[in-house]
């Protein structure tokens, strides 16, 4: 299912893409539990797609979930953005210093997960982000 929805999404957003000019794409992180059961990571598997499509470099690893923290999907807006506060860190603060990013995602509801992921970002100092999703979900 990823290869339909990213290339959707490609399609969508070529223009924008070639506007914002990435330096870097950067998929929201799994902790290493949720990693363990499930397989894979959405994020990663739609960032590697839109890295060989739009020929940016893809960072898989450096942004990290340092903590556990539950799923998101019985959470009220308050409560998703107390559950992934301190979160996520960067392995390599260097890698995102003065860099145009994107970050990908696979579902958006109320922006919590990317609002932490981007503060995270932009304290390294990344230059600007831009968060990328193929679907837009609606809060409990």
């Amino acid at each position: 299912m990823r290869k339909p929805l990213a290339l959707l999404a490609t399609a969508h957003l070529q223009g924008f893409a070639e506007e914002f000019s990435p330096d870097l794409i950067i998929p929201v992180p799994l902790h290493l539990k949720r990693l363990k059961e499930r397989g894979f990571n959405q994020a990663v598997l739609l960032g590697e797609i839109f890295a060989k499509r739009w020929g940016v470099q893809l960072s898989r690893n450096n942004l990290q979930r340092i903590r556990w923290t539950e799923p998101q999907v019985n959470l009220g807006a308050a409560e998703r953005a107390a559950n992934v506060k301190g979160a996520f860190a960067l392995i390599d603060g260097a890698e995102i210093h003065n860099r145009r990013i994107f970050l990908v995602d696979d579902v958006y509801t109320t922006g919590s997960t990317a609002k932490e992921c981007s503060r995270v970002l932009k304290k390294a100092g990344s230059a600007e982000i831009a968060v990328i999703t193929v679907a837009r979900g609606v809060a409990p």
